[in-house]
């Protein structure tokens, strides 16, 4: 017995087809419309798929249809049939901001006892400043190559 039973109604299900109809809509939209579709089990529907069969003529796990299944029923069509906004900050350490800092480090005095800046003393300083909490050799190599600066 399926954990999530989608009954669409006619208005649902007529959106729905008019939706997967069109020609420009994203892949995703088109898919779970298409999963809905297949999976519906209410009057206007003769035979609804098992969610292994619509699984595997859309092309897509099982675990997805299931999903969209589940968000139909506790949170209505639109919600199933757009993607889910990602909660996830994006994690950008080293922007430009990050590369002028390194520029400046670059060109300020080199520290007591070294002749010049060396890669690994500017990534060094870079988390004794607080820049960064950690650093490799390669992204302060980077960095300097996008600028143009050769520590010297």
């Amino acid at each position: 017995m399926p954990r999530y039973k989608v009954t669409l109604e006619l208005e649902e299900r007529e959106q729905l087809e008019q939706l997967t109809g069109k020609g420009t809509v994203a892949a995703s939209k088109l898919t779970h419309a298409r999963a809905l579709l297949l999976c519906d089990q209410g009057e206007h529907n003769s035979e609804p798929f098992m969610v292994k069969d619509a699984a595997k003529a859309l092309g897509v796990s099982t675990r997805t249809i299931e999903n969209v299944k589940r968000r139909f029923v506790e949170e209505g069509l639109n919600s199933a049939i757009e993607r889910k906004a990602s909660t996830r900050k994006p994690n950008i350490k080293f922007d430009g901001e990050f590369d002028a800092r390194i520029m400046q480090l670059a060109c300020s005095e080199c520290p007591e006892g070294a002749r010049r800046w060396t890669i690994r003393l500017l990534a060094e300083k870079a988390v004794e400043l607080e820049i960064v909490d950690s650093v490799s050799t390669m992204t302060i190599q980077r960095s300097l190559k996008k600028t143009s600066c050769v520590p010297t």
